[in-house]
């Protein structure tokens, strides 16, 4: 087989190992995603924040869902500072901060996070100190906490947290982003290493699915949702403009 037949096999082999994880999603984890969407629209109704949380790559579905068009301007992302993108230098920071104890008691203690609030949490594996104290002094805060993890993983690794739980442990609402342990979706003889992960494609979907139930769960309590428009139509920014002035209160990327 020449080369680029390979090669372009392989990209179809993504595809459909990308989509076959997303009806697994559809089919197994809706009525949770509902339950999600849900109890953000009833924190939007009752005048409550919404953060988001990942660390190192599960930071890029929380920070797709901050000042997104077409997405609720009050998602906020909730930053690490080493540990959230994948611009920190050295690379290798970003995981070693995930599992420094007592991080995200500082961080919670001094982030403008709230009785009420709700916070979701992104982490792949689930097992780092991070993401787990993440949700459990958010709770212990009163803060509603939705997790979002691969659960495989806990079958699969050790838990690295001191308690010997994992992140699943820790949370009122749980979605599972069903990615097989490791994030590699292909083999291929003479590769060594298993390649192309998946997560990122999936859990950015989980979130945005998230955020359409709640805005739709906004809507029939006839409560408009406060969506952002795209700044590159025409009236974007004035749109824009309107919401955010509107839930200043509860918009936190703009400080």
């Amino acid at each position: 087989m020449a080369e680029s037949d390979r090669s372009d096999r392989l990209g179809d082999q993504f595809f459909e190992a990308a989509i076959g994880l997303l009806r697994q999603v559809r089919d197994q984890e809706g009525d949770r995603i509902a339950a999600a969407g849900q109890l953000i629209a009833d924190t939007v109704a009752a005048g409550g924040r919404v953060f988001s949380f990942g660390a190192g790559h599960s930071s890029l579905p929380a920070q797709d869902t901050v000042y997104r068009a077409g997405g609720l301007a009050i998602m906020n992302l909730l930053s690490v500072p080493g540990v959230v993108g994948v611009d920190v230098r050295p690379a290798t920071l970003g995981s070693a901060l995930e599992r420094v104890d007592g991080l995200a008691g500082a961080v919670l203690d001094t982030s403008a996070l709230e009785a009420g609030d709700v916070l979701v949490v992104i982490s792949l594996s689930g097992r780092n100190a991070l993401p787990v104290e993440m949700a459990m002094n958010a709770r212990a805060l009163g803060i509603k906490v939705i997790g979002l993890t691969s659960v495989a993983y806990t079958a699969e690794t050790k838990p690295r947290h001191a308690s010997g739980t994992y992140l699943k442990d820790h949370c009122d609402i749980v979605l599972d982003s069903r990615i097989p342990v490791g994030d590699a979706e292909l083999t291929l003889p003479g590769i060594e290493a298993p390649f192309a992960p998946a997560s990122t494609v999936v859990t950015s979907a989980i979130m945005q699915a998230v955020v359409a139930t709640a805005a739709g769960e906004l809507a029939e309590r006839g409560i408009d949702p406060p969506l952002l428009r795209s700044g590159n139509v025409d009236g974007g920014h004035e749109w824009n403009g309107r919401v955010m002035s509107e839930y200043a209160d509860r918009i936190f990327y703009r400080q």
